[in-house]
């Protein structure tokens, strides 16, 4: 993986498996991103309101506020390529929810497991690492 190719980026990571948090702490703190991290939906909104992220890795299937209300609160203009990015992970591979939440906005829609390194190339290559950002 890539190394500091994310410094100066705020990304929120949201799940609620302990495991998976870990893991992709540890995989975007490489990188040299400011990591801040959630286990429910509440917290996330919380967290996304005090400093708002660059990109935010939302699982759908949180305690306390689904993923898809987390996204209502934090996007709530509702369109892609508008800042928070967010990559939406899930264990669920219904194309239906997929196109729910591509409607509320979500940039990338990846089915568990996410291999870290794609996940950390999905986000280089949504936040413009390497290109003019405006």
């Amino acid at each position: 993986m890539a190394e500091n190719t994310l410094v100066g980026k705020k990304i929120l990571l949201v799940d609620d498996d302990g495991d998976i948090l870990m893991a992709m702490s540890a995989a975007f703190n490489e990188t040299g991103a400011q990591v801040m991290t959630a286990s429910d939906g509440n917290k996330a909104v919380e967290l996304a309101s005090q400093n708002p992220p660059d990109l935010v890795v939302l699982d759908m299937m949180l305690p306390k506020r689904s993923g898809f209300l987390v996204l209502e609160k934090i996007k709530p203009q509702r369109k892609s390529g508008i800042k928070p990015y967010v990559i939406m992970v899930t264990g669920n591979p219904g194309k239906r929810h997929q196109a729910y939440a591509e409607s509320l906005g979500v940039e990338k829609y990846m089915n568990k497991p996410v291999r870290m390194e794609r996940l950390i190339r999905e986000a280089e290559a949504l936040l413009g690492v390497g290109e003019q950002q405006a």
